[in-house]
């Protein structure tokens, strides 16, 4: 595959002079909150069917690069999947299921939770936090939203033979095989590197890119694409639980509509449909309260998505704008969105 080069690339990030209004928060008729950003829909075939914003500009993919990063760990030549696979590629709520699945990958590693190179962290599972506080466990690397990825990151350099003491470096060859993996399906040069929040490097492209490699990964097994992206992506829609949470957004909206749903930090969110159509979003301020509004909105204009069946995502999802306990106002996609040009 051919890259783009950085002269059709922008290589400049993400700025308030390329964004536009996607989501308005209104409480008794009046704006309150306005959420910028800018979003890109593309076809299987790559083609741009939607652009909001600026498209091009570079952006942190942060967890959704998880996707890839799973991939490249199968590529290894690592067996991964059902619930495993998933637990590779999620920002889970650090439940008793999440650390059960999480461990399995370790076994399989010879390893154990304190070879982890992710940060340790309270779970995010109510449930699963007090728990810990009561049993006097307190912050983890286990329970850290990110233990899945770094076990099978473990796990590939077990399998390979790869040092393991640095696997979080960017020469490592595991991560090497990450870049090379998110520069094939995004189809752009990495435009920089950074530490994401779990110490792995993390790899800037364009929103285009990204959406274009959410759509090769949901599409793989329609499109009888990559067979690692194709295990990746059936694994997701069999067991949505894994990538975040019972009843957390993501799940709901891979339970409901059969879609590849993954966020990332600082409003984040890819969403990619069996057919292979990718949407990625950024809002700029980092929030992510409207990006699965946005997201949705974005597939239905393109015909990706059932509307009824998006419209009742979208209210079990959303946000309310509560008074008292009472609805007072809503959370709504801007013209920008439900009015195509």
């Amino acid at each position: 595959m051919t890259l783009r080069s950085p002269d059709t690339v922008a290589r400049h990030p993400l700025d308030r002079d390329g964004v536009v209004e996607l989501a308005v928060l209104e409480r008794a008729g009046l704006a309150e909150s306005r959420h910028l950003g800018a979003a890109v829909v593309t076809a299987p075939d790559g083609t741009v069917l939607r652009e909001v914003g600026d498209g091009a500009a570079l952006v942190y993919g942060r967890s959704s690069l998880k996707l890839f990063q799973a991939v490249a760990v199968m590529r290894s030549g690592v067996e991964l999947d059902g619930e495993q696979a998933v637990l590779a590629a999620a920002s889970h709520v650090g439940s008793a299921e999440h650390v059960r699945v999480a461990r399995s990958i370790l076994s399989r590693a010879a390893a154990t939770e304190d070879d982890l190179q992710c940060p340790p962290d309270w779970p995010l599972d109510r449930a699963a936090m007090f728990a810990a506080h009561d049993t006097g466990h307190g912050a983890r690397r286990i329970t850290m939203n990110c233990s899945g990825k770094h076990a099978s990151f473990l796990l590939a350099c077990a399998q390979n033979d790869w040092s393991a003491s640095d696997y979080l470096d960017p020469a490592h060859p595991l991560q090497r095989l990450v870049r090379a993996t998110i520069e094939e399906f995004t189809g752009e040069a990495v435009g920089n590197v950074g530490i994401d929040g779990c110490g792995a490097p993390v790899f800037a492209t364009s929103l285009t890119g990204l959406a274009l490699g959410v759509g090769r990964v949901s599409g793989a097994v329609a499109n009888g694409g990559d067979a690692s992206a194709a295990r990746l992506a059936a694994a997701i829609v069999a067991s949505p639980w894994a990538i975040r949470g019972v009843r957390r957004t993501n799940t709901i909206v891979i339970e409901r509509l059969g879609l590849v749903a993954k966020i990332g930090a600082e409003g984040v969110l890819v969403l990619g449909t069996a057919d292979g159509t990718g949407v990625a979003i950024k809002i700029l301020d980092g929030s992510s309260r409207a990006t699965t509004l946005v997201g949705l909105e974005l597939l239905c204009s393109v015909g990706a998505v059932d509307r009824a069946l998006a419209d009742s995502v979208i209210a079990e999802t959303t946000e309310r704008v509560l008074g008292g306990g009472v609805s007072v106002g809503s959370l709504r996609a801007s013209p920008a969105l439900t009015q195509r040009p």
